[in-house]
């Protein structure tokens, strides 16, 4: 389902059970990356989620349909995008889960005081997700000003976000990223000494092509090593998705399968 204004969209997600509004042309507008993202995070997680980077809240609120005991944080440095996420959660649509989901507007790569000042505390989450802009600024960029912020990635952009995602984890807490798969060396620096137990799945359109995008999990403190895991196959010579695909990207399953 979608409605459309001048501005912005109503779009509905896992087959209705959410909806977002967000802008219709002039920043980014979240599908299935910040679905596969949110089906990172476990079936029946009851804790404390920041959803880094969030935009129009889409990853968030995907976490908040399908897990009913999360509380989930939106954090977004782009007023107008936090203004989106805050309309959405107003949505009567949003009932079921508006009370657990709250908005910081806020950078992510805010550091130490600034950052606690901006209400990320130390040690407050029990799951972090981020889909981080991963253009390279060399790519052909958007002359949106707002897109292209939530588009193009700044130099040592991963070092900064996973740094934060550290600092506002708790202990034992886990991370969830979703990436192109040129992003991996640098994603694996990033964590290193930060978070262990590092899970990656790649995401391939086709079973006889390369992987598009890769979902990273991870877990703060670990000393548990890399096990990259067989790929999500989006498509196997069928119209739509294939039937684990769908199921993730509807919220009726975990993408890790737990």
């Amino acid at each position: 389902m979608e409605s459309e204004t001048n501005t912005a969209t109503l779009d509905a997600f896992h087959r209705g059970r959410f909806h977002l509004v967000q802008p219709a042309a002039r920043g980014h507008r979240s599908g299935i990356d910040a679905m596969l993202l949110a089906g990172a995070v476990p079936d029946g997680f009851s804790g404390d989620l920041a959803d880094l980077g969030a935009g129009a809240g889409a990853a968030g609120f995907a976490v908040a349909s399908r897990c009913p005991a999360a509380r989930v944080t939106l954090v977004e440095r782009a007023a107008e995008m936090a203004d989106y996420a805050r309309r959405s959660a107003a949505l009567r649509e949003n009932n079921a889960f508006a009370g657990r989901t709250s908005v910081i507007e806020a950078d992510v790569a805010l550091a130490g005081k600034a950052r606690v000042a901006a209400g990320l505390a130390d040690r407050s989450y029990d799951f972090i997700i981020m889909n981080p802009p991963f253009n390279d600024a060399r790519d052909r960029a958007t002359p949106h000003a707002l897109k292209r912020e939530a588009h193009v990635m700044e130099d040592g952009m991963f070092e900064r976000w996973i740094k934060t995602a550290a600092a506002i984890a708790r202990p034992s807490a886990g991370l969830a990223i979703i990436a192109r798969a040129g992003s991996t060396e640098e994603i694996l620096g990033a964590l290193g000494g930060r978070f262990g137990g590092i899970e990656m799945l790649p995401i391939h359109p086709h079973e006889d092509e390369a992987a598009i995008r890769i979902v990273v999990r991870a877990i703060k403190g670990s000393r548990g090593g890399l096990r990259i895991l067989p790929g999500l196959i989006l498509h196997r010579g069928t119209p739509g998705y294939c039937a684990h695909a769908e199921a993730v990207i509807n919220g009726q399953a975990a993408l890790f399968g737990d």
